[in-house]
């Protein structure tokens, strides 16, 4: 098993590389080359707001405000990035106006690795992170030597592993915070293997391991439900909540604009509230 799951690994090392050289992997509304900015014309005369955002249920959220904000004179161009690091990227360089795929965590700790000027300009949801089956469907029957696999970005890894302590696997040093890492594992009973990935990898060695820790995003990636079918996730009423809050993020300066203050306004609408409650249920919960 653990021949295999190496050899899914360096599978998985060559196509991370290959996501990072590339990034974008569609666009909705946006043409390749378009450099159309905030507040310019389209060709429909309305005013344009370009933003990067995650698959799901990012995009899909912003799909339908798109409706709502054309009839305020708004065209929402999105373009769908599956990586952590270009949406930040493309927004920094001035390319595009926001982006929507991360919590303030994430946000503040890639300003300081990157020396970016990104902020948050709207809370939008938040998506509770879960302890999914692998090769197992119970924590109890986790075995010495059992590989979990969590994401290795710094913010979501931390959230990961205090999860795992929340449910007894490991424990962490007392101060081990929001940027806590496999270093800071002081008991570990089962010598259960932390296996570190880059987020949108996980859900791919599901069936290597005995279980994975996955974000709100990929989760439903991988068809997954928080209620039904994490063993255990993050409650809507936890400070997790209020921490991992996914934000629209603009450059510095920018937060304020119209045209961001027009689609913060739209996503933080009862409209839009309801789309999210209707379409996916407890695995996105709109911010209060």
């Amino acid at each position: 098993m653990k021949k295999k799951l190496f050899a899914v690994i360096l599978t998985l090392s060559v196509v991370a590389g290959a996501l990072a050289g590339c990034g974008k992997n569609e666009s909705v509304k946006t043409e390749e080359g378009n450099k159309t900015t905030e507040g310019s014309n389209t060709a429909e005369g309305n005013k344009a707001i370009k933003v990067a955002a995650s698959a799901t249920p990012h995009a899909e959220i912003l799909e339908e405000a798109q409706k709502i904000l054309k009839e305020k004179g708004w065209d929402l161009e999105i373009s769908v990035f599956d990586d952590y690091i270009l949406p930040n990227n493309v927004v920094e360089s001035g390319e595009f106006d926001a982006n929507y795929f991360q919590h303030i965590p994430y946000l503040e700790s890639f300003n300081e690795e990157h020396g970016t000027h990104l902020v948050n300009a709207g809370g939008i949801h938040y998506e509770p992170f879960g302890v999914y089956p692998g090769t197992k469907t119970d924590l109890a029957e986790l075995k010495d030597g059992d590989v979990i696999a969590v994401p290795n970005d710094t913010t979501n890894e931390a959230r990961a592993l205090l999860l795992l302590q929340d449910n007894g696997i490991i424990t962490l040093k007392e101060d081990a915070g929001l940027t806590a890492t496999v270093n800071e594992i002081v008991d570990n009973p089962k010598n259960i293997t932390i296996l570190e990935l880059e987020a949108a990898q996980i859900p791919r060695v599901k069936d290597e391991v005995a279980f994975v820790v996955l974000n709100g995003n990929y989760a439903l990636d991988a068809g997954f439900s928080a209620s039904k079918d994490a063993i255990t996730y993050e409650k809507a009423d936890s400070e997790a909540a209020k921490t991992y809050v996914n934000v629209i993020a603009v450059k510095e300066g920018k937060e304020n604009s119209e045209g961001i203050k027009a689609l913060v306004e739209v996503l933080t609408s009862n409209e839009i509230k309801t789309f999210i409650n209707d379409t996916y249920g407890d695995a996105v919960i709109p911010f209060k």
